[in-house]
């Protein structure tokens, strides 16, 4: 199975850390995040991995040179012109099939169950699940009783983007940064190469069926902040490493 890891980020929310470094190679319990990520999703099958990088691209491509992944682990190179996910997803739709695929941020350090959420995202007909939880957030996701996308809330600007509305109850919950998404979805893009993944959702949400995959019983962190990468360790303390070789990011 196919998987891409969204690493192109410049990780401001962790600076001074990254001033020199880029988000992806910020070690916690002696492991990169961009390690774990790796980790996380070969552990449930996905042993097709594509990375994005813009941010000292360099570094994140001689830390995969020198170590010794399990899974085939392929580069998308954006250090010319950053995209937003949905340009850079846009950018290397020749790199999957015909099946649904992951798309996993680099700085989420979980223990949900991908193959779990794949089971989930099959036994339906929807273009894109996404993986939320029951937590306080700054930003939301609206789904109706439906489980279907309708709409995303800012709490602390209060602006709120409706794609239709409903009468009937509706959900609001976080967004945790893992998608499994159809490949439909290319031919449904806009023309322009950089453009974010939430617009791209919102404006297919009125035709097409987006759901949530409530992981609320898991265990789940953004280690893209400071905060995070604290929280993250115990987490980290539970993973079985799947690559062999050396880590010298502490």
């Amino acid at each position: 199975m196919k998987a891409m890891i969204l690493a192109a980020g410049y990780g401001t929310r962790l600076k001074p850390i990254t001033n020199n470094i880029p988000k992806a190679l910020v070690g916690v319990n002696n492991i990169t995040l961009l390690e774990n990520a790796i980790n996380t999703v070969a552990k449930f099958g996905f042993d097709d991995v594509l990375i994005n990088i813009h941010y000292f691209a360099e570094k994140i491509k001689n830390f995969i040179d020198n170590n010794n992944f399990s899974v085939k682990v392929t580069i998308s190179d954006e250090s010319k012109r950053l995209l937003d996910i949905g340009g850079g997803l846009k950018n290397v739709s020749w790199f999957f099939d015909n099946e649904p695929f992951l798309l996993f941020n680099v700085d989420i350090v979980s223990d949900i169950n991908l193959s779990k959420m794949m089971e989930f995202h099959k036994s339906s007909e929807a273009l894109v699940t996404l993986a939320t939880r029951k937590r306080k957030s700054s930003r939301y996701l609206l789904f109706d009783e439906d489980n279907k996308l309708i709409g995303w809330r800012n709490d602390k600007n209060g602006e709120e983007k409706l794609v239709r509305k409903s009468d009937t109850f509706f959900k609001q919950t976080a967004f945790s940064g893992i998608h499994i998404i159809e490949p439909k979805i290319f031919e449904l893009m806009p023309k322009k190469n950089k453009f974010s993944i939430i617009e791209l959702y919102l404006n297919l949400a009125n035709d097409y069926w987006l759901q949530s995959y409530d992981h609320s019983d898991s265990q789940w962190v953004d280690a893209g902040k400071k905060q995070g990468l604290i929280q993250a360790r115990e987490i980290l303390n539970k993973n079985v490493k799947i690559r062999t070789g050396t880590n010298e990011n502490n």
